[in-house]
Formats: C-alpha cells, structure tokens, sequence
C-alpha cells in the first residue's frame, strides 16, 4: 500500500536544507528542480539532485524529484540528471492531459532500459494545477501504470483562474472536489494542496478535515513545520483502529466462520461492507508502522 501523508519539497540546489528536512520523517521528500530553484541554479541542482537521491532514500524518506513542466523545455534535462538507483519517483507539474503522462511515461521507459534499472519501477504523481489540467484529470491520473498520486496545486490553479487564493478556499472547491474523485476513479491517491499559513496548526487541521471528506490522503508540504501535524491527521484516528479490530475480529468470528453476511453487535448491524472498511483501516494503520519502523531503523 503507498503511503503518502506527508510530501515535504525541499529545494534540489540547498543542500542544508535537505540535510535539516531528513529529520522531520517526512514519508516522501521531494528534491525539486521546479519553482523553489531560480533559473540560474537549475543545472547546480540538477548535480545536487543526483548526488543526494541515495542519502536521501537512506534516511527512510521515499526519494522522489520534481521536474520541470513539458512547456519549459527543461523537463528532458531534468531527466537525464536524476533518473538513477534510488529514485522512487517523477513529479510532474502542470499536467494538462493524458498526453502529457504518456510521454514521460515513455521517457522514463527509455532511460530504465538505458541504465538498467528495472522497467516501471520510477513512479509518477502528477500536479494537476490549471483549468485544463482539472477538466482532463481522470484521463491524466488513469494515462500510465506508474501513476500513483495527484497533487491538487491550488495556488498555481487560482493563479490560472484569475481569483484571489484565501484561507477559507472557497474559490477551491470545485476543482478540489473533482480531482480527489478523479484520482479515486483511477485507483490512486489524491494529496491536497499546499497550506501556506505554515504557523497555524488549528488551520491546517481544519483544512485537512475538509479535504479527508472529500478523499484526499495526504498532503504537499513547503515547510517541515508541518510533516508532524500531516502525518497525524493523514493516520487512522486510534479510535478507529480500535474499533476496526473489534469489528474484524467479531465479524470473522460471529458471521464468516458461521455462514452469515451480517450480524449485530453493540446494537449496530455490521454487513460486509462495513467488515471491509475496517478491514482497510487496519491496513492502512499496519503499511504506516511498517513505514516507520523503516525510518527508526534507518
């Protein structure tokens, strides 16, 4: 199961900073080649980028890179830099339609073959953050096997659409809404916009409550601040992990083994599917201590 409650971006040219970003166990950081590098540091981060996706991996994080839109001419070179040992997987930004997905799927089919690394096994998450890239984003999120994730880039959208980005988001939740159901459509996992105001916890639990309804799973973080908070809020509620397993264990014990597809028990029906919800809130809780156990390890 890909678990992706916290994406901590880190800018590829600072080294220091991925240094300090490594101790906040972020479950992916994302060395970026994009907006947090200037123009003249591209080619400086491209270098660091490759240098540090190892060290970076090591530290229990998932190492992915950020490249450069299609639309910039830098995505290729960002490409032949950083696909190596070690990379789990390619942000894309701005993807506007399938055929943007197609063709890095296919760049990084021919870059796998060249340096022998096994074939699919870089992934892909897509930044769905324009007009055009919300109307096209179930052909997007559905266009390859090694799309995993879409980031709902609600700044860069807002931007696109000529309308104030605020606090209360309500200028967001259209184009919100329709990517976490686009991106559950193609069976992976929506993450919810950037929350700026990086000082205000209340806030970002607010938000993170609102987007946990409409689907979302995780969060694109911009301040370490933030990782702890994310990865709490993205976890099953221990109430609810208690409850799943009591709910697993009398449904197997009181309905399978007996032939029955619903029970009662503390004077609630419990069928199947609510048996398979806990069932899937109990895997999700087992891949994130699986995943931490990683981190304290490494």
């Amino acid at each position: 199961m890909t678990i992706m409650r916290s994406m901590l971006f880190v800018p590829g040219h600072d080294k220091q900073a991925l240094e300090e970003a490594l101790t906040f166990q972020a479950d992916v950081v994302v060395l970026d080649l994009e907006d947090l590098v200037p123009p003249a540091e591209k080619q400086k981060a491209r270098l660091m980028v490759r240098e540090n996706i190892k060290f970076c991996g090591s530290k229990g994080s998932e190492a992915w890179v950020r490249v450069n839109s299609w639309e910039t001419n830098l995505t290729s070179a960002d490409l032949e830099a950083v696909v190596c040992e070690g990379l789990k997987g390619i942000n894309l930004t701005k993807v506007g339609c399938a055929a943007d997905v197609h063709r890095l799927d296919w760049r990084l089919e021919e870059l796998e073959r060249q340096r022998g690394l096994e074939i699919g096994s870089i992934k892909i998450c897509l930044l769905v953050e324009t007009a055009l890239g919300i109307v096209n984003a179930y052909e997007s999120c559905a266009a390859s096997p090694r799309v995993v994730a879409a980031i709902f880039g609600a700044v860069d959208y807002t931007r696109d659409m000529e309308v104030k980005l605020t606090s209360e988001a309500v200028e967001q939740q259209f184009a919100r809404g329709y990517l976490a159901v686009a991106a559950k459509a193609a069976r992976i996992l929506a993450i919810d916009a950037p929350f700026l105001s990086y000082l205000d916890i209340p806030g970002f639990e607010r938000n993170v409550a609102e987007g946990r309804q409409m689907g979302y799973k995780g969060r694109m973080i911009v301040h370490p601040n933030l990782v702890e908070a994310s990865n709490r809020l993205y976890s099953p509620d221990p109430a609810d992990v208690a409850w799943a397993k009591e709910i697993v264990k009398v449904f197997e014990e009181e309905a399978i083994a007996k032939g029955k597809a619903a029970i009662s028990f503390n004077n609630k029906m419990v069928d199947t599917p609510v048996y398979l919800n806990a069932v899937d809130i109990l895997k999700a809780q087992s891949a994130i201590d699986t995943k931490l156990s990683s981190q304290l390890s490494s």
